[in-house]
C-alpha cells in the first residue's frame, strides 16, 4: 500500500511538472531573438526609486548604459535624502537623458508607486513608456521584444528572474522566483490569456495609457500590477506576456524581510484569485497549488514509513524535478545558478506562506501598515 501511494504521489507530481515545463519551454524556445529596435528613442523609462539597497546605484547606472537611446525619469521622494544624492550624481553625466523628479510622500490609502507614476506622466513626450522597478536590469533586446509585442497588444510585460544575492534570505527569494516564473507566467498561456502581469517591467503606448485614465485611475489600488492589468482588460485590451528576460536583484539582509516579501506576494495572489472565474481559479490551483502538497505527501510518507518502497519514488521525483527546473532556468537565464536543496525547501514552505497570507491580512507598505480587505479597500492598521 505504501509503495502504491508513494508511486502515485511521485507520478502525479512529475506528470504535472512535465506538462507545465513542456508548455513553458515551448514559449521560451519560440521567443524571438529581437535585435535593437529603431523605436528605442521613443521610449521614456519611468523608474520609481527608493534608496536602501546597497546595489541600487550600480543597477541604475547599468540600466542607463543598457538603453542608450531611451530617456529616463527617476521618481524619488522628497524625504529620501540618499535617493536625492545618488540620482543627482548619476544623472549629471548623462547629458540630459536622465531627469529626476521628486515628490511629497503619497497620502494614506494611496499606492506610492502609482502616485509617483501618475504625477510623472504629464511630462512624458515619447510614444512609449516603460515602467521599470529600480532593482531591475532590462537589456535592449528585451525592450525591443516588448515594443514589437505592442503592435498587436495594449501592454507587454517581461519575464523576471533573480540574480542570486549575498545573503541566504536573498538566495531563497531568488530561488522561489527562478523556480516558478516560467511555470507561472508562461505555462497558463496555453489555456488562458494573462489575467495579471508582473509589475517589474512592462511597456505601453503613451497615448493608449492616457486614454485609459493613466496611473491616476489605479493610484487607490494596492497592487498596481493587478490594477493596470484589470484596467487594460476592462477596456478590451490584450496583454502580451513575453519571454523577454528582466534580471532582478534585491538585498534581503534579514529573514524577516524575506518573510514579509513572501507574505505580500501571497496576499496579492489571494486578491487576484478573488477576481477570477471558478474555471480560472481551478486552473491556477492545479498549475500552481498542487505541487507543494504532493511534495509534502511524498516527504511525509517517506518519513512515516521509511524504506526503499517510499524513498525510491521520492528520490526519482527529486532528481527529475531538479533536472527539469534547471533546464528551464538555463533557457530563461543561462547565467543563473540553482541550489537544489534550497529549491526543495522553498517549495515546501510555500503552503505556509499562503496560510500566513490568508490568516494575516495586514502588510507594511513603506512606512505605513494597512489592513487589506481587497485591492481597492485597505485601511490603516
Amino acid at each position: 500500500m505504501s509503495a502504491a501511494v508513494a508511486i502515485g504521489l511521485a507520478s502525479g507530481y512529475l506528470g504535472l511538472l512535465l506538462v507545465k515545463a513542456g508548455l513553458a519551454q515551448h514559449r521560451l524556445r519560440r521567443a524571438p531573438a529581437t535585435a535593437a529596435s529603431e523605436r528605442m528613442a521613443q521610449v521614456t523609462v519611468l523608474q520609481p526609486i527608493l534608496a536602501g539597497d546597497p546595489g541600487l546605484g550600480a543597477i541604475l547606472a547599468e540600466q542607463v548604459v543598457a538603453l542608450p537611446e531611451a530617456r529616463f525619469l527617476w521618481l524619488i521622494d522628497d524625504d529620501d535624502a540618499e535617493a536625492q544624492r545618488l540620482t543627482a550624481a548619476l544623472a549629471a553625466p548623462t547629458g540630459g537623458r536622465v531627469h529626476v523628479q521628486s515628490f511629497a510622500p503619497a497620502p494614506a490609502g494611496c499606492n506610492p508607486k502609482a502616485f509617483k507614476l501618475a504625477r510623472a506622466m504629464p511630462v512624458v513626450a515619447t510614444e512609449y513608456v516603460l515602467v521599470l522597478d529600480d532593482d531591475a536590469r532590462l537589456p535592449a533586446a528585451s525592450l525591443a521584444t516588448l515594443l514589437a509585442a505592442l503592435d498587436h497588444h495594449e501592454l507587454a510585460t517581461a519575464l523576471p528572474h533573480y540574480r542570486v544575492g549575498a545573503s541566504w534570505p536573498a538566495r531563497w527569494l531568488a530561488q522561489f522566483v527562478n523556480d516558478n516564473a516560467a511555470l507561472t507566467y508562461l505555462a497558463p498561456l496555453a489555456f488562458v490569456s494573462p489575467v495579471t502581469i508582473n509589475g517589474m517591467a512592462y511597456t505601453m503606448r503613451t497615448e493608449r495609457l492616457r486614454c485609459l485614465g493613466g496611473f491616476h485611475a489605479i493610484e487607490r489600488q494596492l497592487t498596481d500590477d493587478l490594477a493596470i492589468a484589470d484596467l487594460v482588460r476592462a477596456a478590451g485590451g490584450r496583454i502580451a506576456q513575453t519571454a523577454a528576460p528582466v534580471a532582478m536583484q534585491t538585498d534581503l539582509p534579514h529573514w524577516s524581510r524575506y518573510v514579509a516579501q513572501m507574505h505580500r506576494w501571497m496576499l496579492f495572489a489571494t486578491l487576484l484569485l478573488r477576481r477570477q472565474s471558478l474555471a480560472t481559479n481551478l486552473l491556477i490551483t492545479v498549475l500552481g497549488g498542487v505541487h507543494p502538497l504532493l511534495l509534502w505527501g511524498g516527504v511525509g510518507l517517506a518519513a512515516a514509513r521509511p524504506g526503499a518502497v517510499t524513498a525510491l519514488p521520492l528520490l526519482v521525483l527529486l532528481v527529475v524535478r531538479w533536472w527539469v527546473l534547471r533546464r528551464l532556468l538555463q533557457l530563461q537565464a543561462p547565467t543563473c545558478s540553482s541550489r537544489p536543496l534550497v529549491s526543495i525547501l522553498v517549495e515546501l514552505v510555500q503552503p505556509l506562506h499562503l496560510l500566513h497570507a490568508a490568516c494575516r491580512r495586514t502588510i507594511r507598505w513603506r512606512t505605513r501598515r494597512y489592513r487589506v480587505f481587497d485591492n481597492d479597500r485597505f485601511v490603516p492598521a
